[in-house]
């Protein structure tokens, strides 16, 4: 895989996935621009590592589910580097709760963020991409929106959300060659499962056909395929990186 003249965009890279995914298209080429809501030093801090690879990278903290912050992340991306190659939707919380105990503030926040961001960044990047009649739009999804889980009603119907969006635009832009693809992480290794007891864990893992939790690099590696010239006849697909969970 080279991505080596490729300008790519991904959201929610600050740590986590997001910053996996950032740090793997820059280690393949990639011209990247961080971002993130909050504070800017973990952001910089981000940036700073692509560069030390001697790859071009700019962090711009803004939020995903403003349209006037989505325009300003866009506008600068292509003032600065002329075009965007690649988005990756890679933004999303959670707020777990009991459906009976899910406020409106729990349900609007993760709506908002984990699939409202993915259409105002893809309805953004679309002009330019249209323009130059290629790009890779990768929505990180999940399996839980495929499989559903208890306490997560807002997150399985952000996440599936994604999927039918994914769906959706790809059919409509695939004749400017441009491709749309979903990811569905299974149990990733972040900071959400670092939290857990080992005992927990380890009950965690027996749920996992491969017997294992996974990395942020895992699914850095299929954002990178995806991404790449390689995956130019995939679009519209949703790629499990579960170790087996949604087919088990």
């Amino acid at each position: 895989m080279n991505l080596s003249n490729k300008v790519a965009i991904v959201t929610g890279s600050a740590r986590g996935i997001g910053q996996a995914i950032a740090l793997k298209l820059a280690e393949v080429g990639a011209t990247v621009v961080v971002n993130d809501i909050g504070e800017s030093e973990p952001l910089e801090k981000v940036a700073a590592e692509i560069r030390a690879m001697q790859r071009q990278s700019l962090a711009i903290t803004a939020d995903v589910t403003s349209s006037a912050d989505v325009a300003r992340l866009v506008e600068t991306t292509i003032n600065t580097y002329g075009k965007i190659d690649i988005l990756v939707n890679n933004a999303g919380i959670t707020r777990d709760q009991l459906l009976i105990r899910m406020s409106d503030e729990d349900w609007d926040s993760v709506i908002n963020v984990d699939l409202k961001s993915a259409f105002l960044c893809t309805r953004a990047v679309l002009r330019q991409m249209l323009k130059q009649r290629s790009g890779r739009i990768i929505n990180i999804a999940s399996i839980i929106g495929i499989i559903g889980n208890p306490g997560q009603a807002n997150y399985a119907s952000a996440k599936a959300g994604v999927i039918g969006f994914t769906r959706s635009i790809a059919k409509e832009v695939a004749s400017r060659g441009i491709t749309a693809n979903a990811i569905a992480p299974g149990f990733i290794d972040t900071k959400m499962t670092q939290k857990l007891e080992p005992k927990q864990r380890e009950e965690l893992a027996k749920r996992i056909p491969a017997g294992f939790i996974g990395s942020p690099r895992d699914i850095a590696e299929a954002v990178a395929f995806l991404a790449s010239e390689e995956a130019r006849y995939i679009t519209g697909q949703v790629l499990n990186v579960d170790g087996g969970m949604a087919g088990a």
